[in-house]
């Protein structure tokens, strides 16, 4: 008996749902209608959750990608759609989180014509070392329609995980097949060499002042315990790369600290004293490695052994002295049995690392009457632990870095979803992503500039049941870029840019069904956080942050000071 036809818009929904997708995020366009129109035919099973614009969106995909560790799904249309959207497959691609983007694109026969909203994707997104994603096809077969999906999802899960996009022909979508999804796929596991292991055990017996930096994307629950046990063994300290602070556990007493922007001077220090550096996970990008300055390329003073689930990655921009192509869970499970002697010589180093790390928890007294590290001991205190803390970019961000402690992974969830690709507008689609996908509880950090790039998606967030609660750092500008201006250009910042003439913003919470409130003093903040994770929708508290609060360390004041004195 033959099989019966359906549209292929229709099968495309039908192959997602047979990989497990449950949400697929995204902003409507006429390119993709039978597509649309297959989410109405499955949507017992799978729900299309429509955004306000197509970052938002893409944001929201590489969230639900972060989380779950398979591919964070996005439909946009073609053009606009496409560009508007690829902020988040930019993101994707730098903190190598599974995801897919299809784009419904213009009918065949007006290809290459410049056609309405006609963009080449192949070198848009430019997969290469130096694009936005790892593969761009174009499925012009709906009977391939299951192949492509199931390759997809393969290549953005394998290796150095990270996105790809699928370009789907308009006449395509509207054809009639046969053709059947595939079955889920799954990521590969690459082990480790057992020859590659012994080596690294005698660069450890051989060490005096080793380090562990723990990042990057492939870690579930699983491999991040295995690291804590292989930690544990061999009594190791282990920072965190930056914005993958929840992979292993803050309160730790080995944990040493964030390897990342505002970096504590004393683990910096002690990363440079370092003589054995075991990467795991991260590629070792120019913000873990302070600008490549704790690491010089291309082979560090200290001797190095990066393991990394691609083998591209390797010895790209660092020569390691030991090189391991293996994915998170492969790699954690054989260090964890990798055995230990029963003395080693950094009992003391991995203390006194721990201790510094305890140190850095101390705030010092900056202006205002506002104290941000009481607020963020607040948040601390009233989370669940479960709790994801997410944000975007900007000084703001460095609050939560600092000072909030992310059980993370080890302790059974992902905590923290930030983007190491600085991108603007981040914690706000992301947080509402979380919640909609786990229903745990979602606070996100922004800044008034950061917030304003997606605040829309509020009216997403009511509109879908979603909660989350913003804590909304409003200092009036654009902080770090004012930062780097008072540094660089002392005298000529007042009408350089980095002012905002915002809106009153607890009167557009409202406005989109979120709760909005305002604080001016730190001890307002306890109580509006109470109501808020009581409250059924969610809240935006907006900060009255004061403009010379701008980082942890320090005031504008003080950085345009010291760049005066030093240009004489």
């Amino acid at each position: 008996m033959s099989q019966e036809k359906q549209l292929a818009g229709h099968l495309i929904v039908e192959c997602l749902v047979a990989q497990g997708v449950s949400h697929v995020f995204g902003v409507p366009g006429e390119s993709y209608l039978a597509v649309l129109d297959g989410f109405h035919a499955y949507r017992d099973r799978i729900r299309f959750v429509t955004n306000r614009q197509e970052g938002g969106a893409a944001f929201m995909a590489e969230a639900a990608g972060k989380i779950t560790g398979r591919p964070g799904v996005c439909f946009v249309t073609r053009g606009p759609g496409a560009t508007n959207a690829s902020i988040g497959v930019h993101t994707a691609f730098q903190d190598s989180t599974p995801m897919v983007l299809f784009v419904g694109d213009v009918a065949s026969d007006q290809r290459d014509r410049e056609a309405f909203q006609e963009v080449d994707y192949g070198s848009f997104f430019g997969p290469s070392t130096k694009g936005m994603a790892k593969r761009v096809e174009r499925i012009d077969d709906a009977d391939r329609i299951p192949e492509y999906i199931a390759r997809a999802f393969a290549t953005a899960m394998n290796g150095r995980p990270g996105p790809v996009v699928l370009v789907l022909p308009e006449d395509m979508l509207t054809q009639f097949t046969a053709a059947r999804p595939t079955a889920r796929v799954e990521a590969v596991e690459a082990w480790s060499d057992p020859g590659a292991l012994r080596t690294l055990r005698e660069m450890l017996l051989a060490a005096r002042k080793p380090f562990v930096i723990a990042g990057g994307g492939g870690w579930t629950v699983q491999s991040a315990q295995a690291l804590q046990r292989f930690a544990e063994n061999w009594k190791l300290p282990v920072g965190n790369a930056f914005r993958f602070q929840d992979t292993f556990d803050n309160h730790h007493p080995q944990y040493a600290g964030d390897v990342g922007i505002g970096i504590n001077p004393k683990l910096a220090a002690r990363v440079r004293e370092s003589d054995l550096i075991l990467a795991i996970g991260p590629r070792l990008g120019e913000m873990t490695t302070g600008g490549y300055t704790l690491l010089t390329p291309p082979k560090p003073a200290q001797k190095l052994v990066h393991i990394h689930g691609s083998a591209e990655e390797l010895n790209r921009v660092y020569q390691a002295d030991l090189a391991i192509n293996a994915t998170m869970n492969a790699a954690a499970r054989s260090l964890e049995v990798l055995a230990a002697p029963t003395e080693l010589p950094w009992a003391a180093w991995t203390e006194a690392a721990h201790a510094d790390y305890e140190g850095n928890l101390q705030p010092q007294k900056l202006p205002g009457s506002i104290d941000m590290p009481a607020i963020v001991a607040s948040l601390q205190k009233h989370l669940p632990p479960d709790a994801l803390i997410t944000n975007g970019a900007g000084n703001f961000a460095s609050w939560t870095h600092r000072f909030f402690r992310h059980h993370g992974l080890a302790k059974g969830s992902r905590t923290q979803l930030a983007p190491t690709s600085g991108a603007m507008g981040y914690g706000v689609p992301a947080g509402i992503a979380a919640s909609i996908v786990t229903g745990r509880v979602a606070l996100t950090m922004a800044g008034d500039g950061d917030f304003l790039m997606t605040g829309q998606e509020l009216a997403t967030a009511s509109q879908f049941g979603a909660k989350s609660i913003v804590v909304l750092l409003n200092n009036g500008m654009y902080g770090t870029i004012r930062m780097h201006q008072e540094r660089e250009y002392p005298t000529h910042v007042e009408a350089a840019g980095t002012a905002l003439a915002n809106p009153d913003f607890v009167a557009l919470a409202r406005a989109y069904g979120y709760e909005g409130t305002r604080i001016t003093r730190t001890e307002e903040f306890e109580p509006a956080l109470l109501a808020a994770l009581e409250r059924p929708q969610g809240t935006v508290i907006e900060v009255m942050l004061d403009p010379e609060v701008i980082t942890t360390r320090g005031t504008l004041s003080a950085i345009r000071d010291a760049a005066l004195k030093k240009g004489g």
